[in-house]
């Protein structure tokens, strides 16, 4: 799975849905479920999931076209941001964490751990999207 796909995966599963990679990553669904903008759609149709794996992301992923548009737009609107991001870090994800299983936050984990090593445009990007709450993991 190329870094494009998986921080897509992980924004669109996690971030704009309301959930923390630490939560997904202990089988937890986050509170922010209750007051995010895809709370409603949440319960709708996810809220049975089992969290964990990309088990909600993947429920709400099937659901897109039913969600309410602040959903939709919230998930479109962290996608595009992830997707600048994977662009611009695409580069220090291949040097740095090669051999790291997309999924749960673990590429994101990977580059901010390494953060003083990455390239101009990947320390940027990640600094700007890493301070958006709507996309920080």
């Amino acid at each position: 799975m190329s870094i494009a796909k998986s921080l897509v995966f992980v924004v669109f599963g996690l971030s704009a849905a309301g959930m923390t990679a630490g939560a997904s990553a202990q089988g937890k669904v986050d509170p922010h479920y209750k007051s995010g903008p895809c709370s409603e759609d949440f319960k709708k149709f996810c809220a049975r999931v089992k969290p964990g794996e990309a088990r909600i992301a993947n429920c709400m992923a099937e659901h897109f076209r039913e969600l309410r548009p602040s959903c939709q737009g919230a998930i479109t609107a962290a996608r595009n941001k992830f997707d600048a991001l994977a662009k611009a870090c695409k580069g220090d994800s291949d040097k740095y964490c090669k051999g790291i299983r997309p999924g749960e936050g673990r590429i994101l984990s990977c580059l901010k751990g390494r953060e003083s090593d990455l390239s101009p445009a990947c320390a940027g990007e990640f600094k700007r999207t890493g301070s958006d709450p709507a996309v920080a993991q």
